[in-house]
């Protein structure tokens, strides 16, 4: 018994389109849908008899339709292939991930490619839309990104206070006093320590010291602007970079620091510990011929105020 011949041919092409591991939406100039294979239909829950002849963006609403038609128009005007992966739009149809519940991705990710398909008269009546899942390329990654990210931060900071590191604290400061030097503008820089900290270590150990230089740090955060840079230079020592800042308003805040650590007490294990600072003040100097310098200005009258008494703020001359 003879097979129609037409009929074969649509068979074999229904399992061609059902079988491949991508998803194949075939649209017209209105954006009917005309082709729906296996993969769609296994994404979306949505079988071939719902859809075809069916506007694509009364069913997919989270399209961006304008963005979508805008893509196209190239594709049935000058018959160019479009191309749009994951990193510049995550996903064209909103579909779950199917991935392992450990994965973190909340959608199925994807590439697409958008190709003419030319009628006999050679005039570009339909497009074809190929959807590549690339769910764990995009997974691996976001998570290499993010943990390229989560090095640097790790590189930058200090493990104990959360404040930048010595070294990457004294990047910005060279790059700071570069651009301070350019443009000859008010700037200062603070330098501030933990009065008797010694006394502390040895009174209640290292643990409890640790506790107070993160109490500080803290009060530090709270009390400086986003703009401004601190960072933990020593052990118990601190420097912060205040940019665009006239001297007089450093001494300010200088002083509000002081005193909320002055009122500051440290609960360690029941025991209540108090603690004071010194601190240095040194504004951009445009005599200053290095950093270095601006920096042992600061670092000068900071002990100038140790030797005064402790626990007050000295700006230098």
């Amino acid at each position: 018994m003879a097979v129609d011949k037409s009929l074969a041919e649509m068979h074999w092409k229904h399992d061609l389109l059902g079988s491949i591991e991508v998803g194949i939406v075939v649209l017209d100039k209105e954006f009917n849908v005309h082709v729906w294979n296996q993969f769609m239909e296994n994404h979306s829950s949505i079988v071939p008899s719902m859809i075809q002849g069916q506007n694509v963006f009364e069913f997919f609403p989270e399209i961006d339709k304008g963005w979508f038609t805008r893509k196209a128009a190239p594709v049935f005007s000058l018959k160019s292939p479009v191309f749009v992966i994951w990193e510049q739009r995550p996903y064209l149809f909103r579909f779950g991930c199917n991935r392992p519940i450990t994965s973190k991705a909340e959608h199925m990710y994807q590439n697409i490619t958008i190709f003419p398909l030319a009628s006999l008269t050679g005039e570009v009546e339909q497009i074809c839309v190929v959807i590549y899942d690339v769910t764990d390329e995009a997974v691996s990654r976001m998570g290499m990104q993010s943990l390229n990210i989560q090095l640097q931060e790790i590189s930058r900071v200090d493990g104990l206070t959360g404040l930048y590191n010595r070294r990457y604290w004294n990047e910005q400061f060279d790059l700071h006093f570069k651009r301070a030097k350019r443009s000859d503008s008010d700037s200062a820089l603070i330098i501030l320590d933990i009065d008797h900290f010694k006394k502390v270590n040895d009174t209640y150990g290292h643990p409890a010291g640790d506790q107070v230089i993160q109490a500080l740090a803290q009060i530090i955060k709270k009390t400086i602007r986003e703009t401004d840079i601190a960072g933990r230079y020593g052990g118990e020592e601190f420097a912060i970079i205040l940019p665009d800042t006239p001297v007089a308003n450093v001494e300010f805040v200088s002083e509000r620091l002081r005193r909320l650590v002055e009122k500051c007490v440290v609960d360690y294990g029941g025991v209540n510990i108090s603690f004071t600072i010194s601190i240095g003040i040194a504004g951009f100097d445009s005599t200053h011929e290095t950093s270095a310098q601006w920096l042992e200005s600061a670092d000068k009258v900071l002990y100038q105020a140790k030797a005064a008494g402790r626990n007050r703020v000295i700006l230098a001359e």
